[in-house]
């Protein structure tokens, strides 16, 4: 158990929903940020505090880091969780949908960044998971503009680890691989040596770990819970 302090967005349902419980179950206080009102229920739920909001909106950013100060005085972890970044054909997809992806994958983790890392100096530490995809190894033609984003993530989380790694913060990435939250098909689960998705509570698990002391020698890592699926060592 702990009394530490956590910030999830996208944090209503799927991926997000299960991280806020497995987190709150543990001993952690919740700031919970997500597009649906089904946070307040949430929040409700864990004893947390919930607000409506979109991780592509800076200024949301600062509304749910700000409620975590004021709320609970600190910021010890953040789960920067988001929704399914616009798809297409490559060469058809628009300027605006390649900028929304941006936002969503890439500048929402950097936009965070700026907001927490001046508290978690001060506080002499803290810990970052970025949930990604495993597309950031291996680009599908059917994720586009996920998997380029979360390549140029991959890149940018290396570098804040090695940056605030003398101040004992810490920032990894999950790349989950189908996950019980996104609708199964045949053909997918053909291609997963384990023969099922994953579950959000795996997910959900795996934050925790990378969030705990157990995990404190780990930075700057891109951790694959895919079952499998990605053939790249």
């Amino acid at each position: 158990m702990t009394d530490k302090v956590a910030i999830i967005t996208a944090a209503s349902k799927g991926m997000g929903a299960a991280i806020t419980r497995e987190l709150a179950a543990n001993g952690y206080r919740v700031a919970l940020l997500a597009t649906s009102e089904a946070v307040y229920e949430l929040a409700t739920e864990v004893g947390g505090v919930g607000l409506v909001g979109s991780v592509v909106n800076n200024d949301d950013l600062k509304r749910v880091v700000e409620a975590a100060m004021q709320h609970y005085g600190r910021v010890d972890a953040v789960v920067n969780n988001t929704g399914h970044p616009p798809k297409g054909d490559l060469l058809a997809i628009p300027d605006d949908d390649w900028q929304l992806g941006g936002d969503m994958v890439l500048m929402n983790v950097i936009r965070m960044a700026r907001l927490v890392t001046p508290i978690m100096v001060g506080q002499g530490g803290g810990a970052i998971v970025n949930i990604s995809a495993f597309g950031a190894y291996e680009p599908s033609r059917a994720f586009p503009v996920s998997a380029t984003f979360r390549a140029a993530l991959g890149s940018f989380t290396k570098i804040y680890a090695d940056e605030y790694a003398p101040h004992n913060i810490r920032m990894n990435n999950i790349l989950p691989g189908f996950i019980d939250s996104y609708p199964e098909s045949d053909d997918i689960l053909a291609r997963i040596p384990m023969k099922r998705y994953g579950t959000v509570d795996e997910i959900a698990k795996t934050v925790h770990f990378l969030l705990s002391d157990g995990a404190g020698y780990i930075t700057g890592q891109n951790l694959r819970v895919d079952g499998g699926i990605t053939r790249s060592v």
